[in-house]
């Protein structure tokens, strides 16, 4: 019997201040969800948080939200988020991508509201909502896959 091998996943992160949204995508690389949420300590914590995530679910890459200002031009948030990257991709040794996350977190309440979850109190939901956009984002630009 001929067993096809799972497609290797890729996580999404939605990194903030408190928190780190964490999504994966599915075996196909055609969808993402939310998986949990890192309650930030330190830089080293965090890292460490992320790589065992990573290691956990066999991932071979990693897309980092990328918190652009409306107008394109990079802030202080930004900054922050290629500083983690960088110490990441050392860290866990995979390739680290960036992708635009304006307007995640306002998607991700209303896709969470839609459904009826109270978003005021739940922010690791919505951090997790947002990571999830984030890799949706990423994998909606990739190439499909072939036709059989």
């Amino acid at each position: 019997m001929v067993t096809m091998s799972a497609k290797p996943r890729i996580i999404g992160l939605d990194i903030g201040d408190a928190r780190i949204g964490v999504a994966i995508s599915d075996p196909l690389g055609i969808t993402a969800a939310g998986i949990e949420a890192i309650e930030r300590v330190n830089m080293a914590k965090d890292l460490e948080a992320v790589k065992q995530i990573a290691e956990r679910h066999g991932a071979v890459e990693i897309v980092l939200g990328f918190p652009q200002n409306m107008g394109g031009s990079v802030g202080p948030q930004a900054e922050k988020v290629r500083s983690f990257g960088r110490k990441l991709a050392q860290k866990t040794g995979l390739p680290i991508v960036y992708e635009d996350e304006r307007l995640t977190t306002i998607s991700a309440i209303r896709t969470l509201t839609i459904q009826g979850v109270k978003t005021g109190k739940n922010k690791a939901l919505v951090d997790m909502q947002s990571a999830a956009i984030i890799l949706q984002k990423f994998l909606d630009r990739k190439e499909p896959p072939p036709s059989a």
